[in-house]
């Protein structure tokens, strides 16, 4: 596990700020100077999953963004949409708000998201970096993948969804999964969020695929090796490397956090690829 739960406590201090968009707001933190990264967490998750990340960013000279997607964390639970189209075009509006272009940071569904922004606007998206990235629908069990769907209908998915959680961290869980665990169910609880989220569930990756070759942005792709949301994660890591004309970094033994499972490894490498594309 890793030793210290001060990352959590300082990103809990950071101001959260709203972005207004048609039919709500979406929710950011930002912090540092410097050439902008957005980060932007996947399905079920909230802006915290990058706890560990937001410091080695900042620390390298770079401005972070760190933004909720609709309907979690504090972002509103009060759209129509919530696929990744719907996330793509909260990114572009985010960066174009705060100034870009930016190196995009996606993890999960977030990456699919951030593969059609930078399709949709290449000028406004420097970089990708993609964690455990969902940019297409990827091969996985049918009877899991069937099951998975029907535990994250209601009124049972903020359970069902909490209960599953600790299955993503096959590896070493972060010191303060608890208490983000419990941030993740105090956001779930706020009216409407729950109903948000298991929409989101039924996202299609197809819109995000169909935009690859249109991707001309440098990409870095970080795959943990165990992450149970893929039946071949190595696989799936490399076909998005080749599509992408990406470099691939393995995380042995992670899941589908890696920022957090093993950010000693995870961050320097972001650190690194930010350096590169921004020129920082």
């Amino acid at each position: 596990m890793t030793t210290s739960t001060a990352p959590a406590a300082a990103f809990a201090r950071l101001d959260v700020h709203h972005l207004d968009r048609p039919e709500g707001r979406i929710a950011y933190r930002v912090t540092g100077d410097g050439p902008l990264i957005v980060c932007v967490p996947g399905m079920g998750e909230i802006a915290a999953s990058y706890r560990h990340t937001v410091p080695a960013l900042r620390e390298a000279g770079f401005r972070v963004a760190v933004m909720d997607l609709r309907g979690h964390g504090e972002s509103d639970a009060t759209f129509s949409a919530y696929d990744d189209v719907a996330a793509g075009t909260d990114i572009l509006a985010l960066i174009a708000h705060l100034g870009g272009p930016a190196v995009v940071v996606g993890n999960s569904m977030a990456a699919g998201a951030a593969v059609w922004a930078a399709a949709e606007n290449p000028a406004a998206v420097s970089g990708l970096g993609l964690l455990g990235p969902f940019v297409r629908n990827a091969p996985t069990n049918p009877f899991a993948a069937a099951t998975f769907r029907l535990l994250m209908l209601r009124p049972w998915a903020r359970a069902a969804w909490l209960a599953y959680l600790p299955q993503l961290y096959p590896g070493r869980r972060p010191a303060d999964f608890a208490e983000h665990r419990a941030a993740i169910r105090a956001a779930m609880s706020r009216p409407g969020a729950t109903a948000a989220f298991a929409r989101t569930t039924r996202t299609d990756h197809s819109l995000a695929e169909k935009r690859i070759p249109e991707v001309s942005a440098p990409a870095l792709v970080i795959m943990g090796t165990a992450d149970p949301d893929f039946s071949d994660p190595r696989g799936e890591a490399e076909w998005i490397g080749e599509q992408l004309h990406a470099r691939v970094t393995l995380v042995e033994g992670a899941g589908h956090y890696p920022q957090a499972e093993q950010p000693e490894q995870v961050s320097p490498a972001l650190v690194a690829f930010c350096r590169e594309v921004t020129g920082a």
